[in-house]
């Protein structure tokens, strides 16, 4: 009768376990602790019930071991399950350094999802089984939630900002992937499948779904056709190099150059000016999709180890307007 009963989803990735042992420890401990107090409770009520020749309490000595224990003892479980919890957020929180990163854009009503061969997919994750991804994700709209049951991940996606989470598929299959957060009319729309591959079959749907045009390839195509190089191949702050580096600000701030500080470098070049230069850079919001500016990022990524004054060059007319095939649009930077 209860063959098909489950308590929860199937457990599928390296972490899900772990998150399942520390619910489960939850639950038994506060069902264990209920129990004990009704318990208590009831023998009080039985015990020291009014009857005759109890009508009057007598009053009880105080007793600071009482005290100490009834304080000690759920500060120390309640310390152990913090201390449990945070190990297990901490190791969630932080993707290993060899992860695959697969970028995530989420837009009422679906996931539009790329990874860095150039592969593109909508409302489905292909990823290798037995290796961390990590995945970093934005909104073009409002705040979406990806959510996979069967790893025990759930991560907001926002508009405006980065968010990231990173898994690592520990079961070979097919699993839901949710949008856990009303983000509209279409909102229990808005769900897909994820599939967990062996690595050599994910090598050979990598090979097989191959554009030919890598993220930072577009990325490039993208830069000239908004015709960045017009300063930073000249006089603007040098690209080369700059991605996770210390960047001086004119207000006497630092910052990381990382994926958030890139992104608003594009969309509000105004909030921070690199000192030394003028703030003459105009905003790409709205004219560059967050798929472009993801893509973009790749290819400012792709110039790390470039020195200053080698920007790669793209043959002339080989950028062209996507929305009507016209020759690149001029746009002064």
């Amino acid at each position: 009768m209860t063959s098909g009963l489950s308590l929860f989803p199937q457990a599928a990735s390296a972490n899900a376990q772990t998150v399942d042992h520390l619910y489960l420890v939850f639950v038994i401990g506060s069902a264990v602790i209920v129990a004990a107090i009704f318990l208590v409770i009831l023998y009080f009520v039985i015990r020291f019930r009014r009857r005759e020749g109890n009508l009057v309490a007598r009053r009880v000595k105080e007793s600071p071991y009482i005290e100490i224990a009834w304080s000690g003892i759920p500060l120390l479980i309640l310390m152990g399950a913090f201390v449990w919890g945070a190990k297990i957020y901490f190791d969630e929180a932080v993707p290993p350094a060899n992860s695959t990163e697969i970028y995530v854009v989420g837009k009422q009503w679906m996931w539009k999802l790329q990874h860095p061969q150039g592969n593109r997919e909508i409302n489905e994750l292909h990823v290798p089984a037995g290796e961390p991804v990590k995945l970093v994700m934005t909104s073009e709209d409002v705040i979406h939630s990806f959510f996979i049951p069967a790893f025990r991940i759930k991560q907001d996606v926002l508009p405006g900002r980065y968010t990231q989470l990173w898994f690592q598929a520990s079961t070979v299959g097919r699993f839901p992937l949710l949008c856990a957060e009303y983000c509209g009319t279409n909102h229990s729309r808005m769900h897909g499948w994820v599939y967990a591959m062996e690595p050599a079959e994910y090598q050979r749907w990598l090979s097989g779904g191959a554009t030919g045009e890598t993220m930072s390839d577009a990325g490039q195509k993208v830069f000239h056709r908004l015709s960045c190089a017009t300063c930073h191949a000249r006089d603007g702050p040098p690209l080369q190099g700059l991605y996770r580096r210390r960047v001086p600000l004119s207000d006497g701030s630092v910052v990381l150059a990382d994926d958030a500080y890139i992104r608003k470098s594009i969309v509000d070049p105004a909030a921070q000016i690199v000192r030394g230069y003028e703030p003459i850079m105009p905003t790409f919001a709205g004219t560059a999709t967050e798929e472009e500016i993801l893509q973009l990022i790749a290819y400012i990524r792709s110039l790390k180890n470039l020195p200053p004054g080698s920007l790669p060059e793209v043959e002339p007319g080989s950028v062209q307007n996507p929305k009507d095939g016209s020759a690149p649009e001029r746009n002064q930077q």
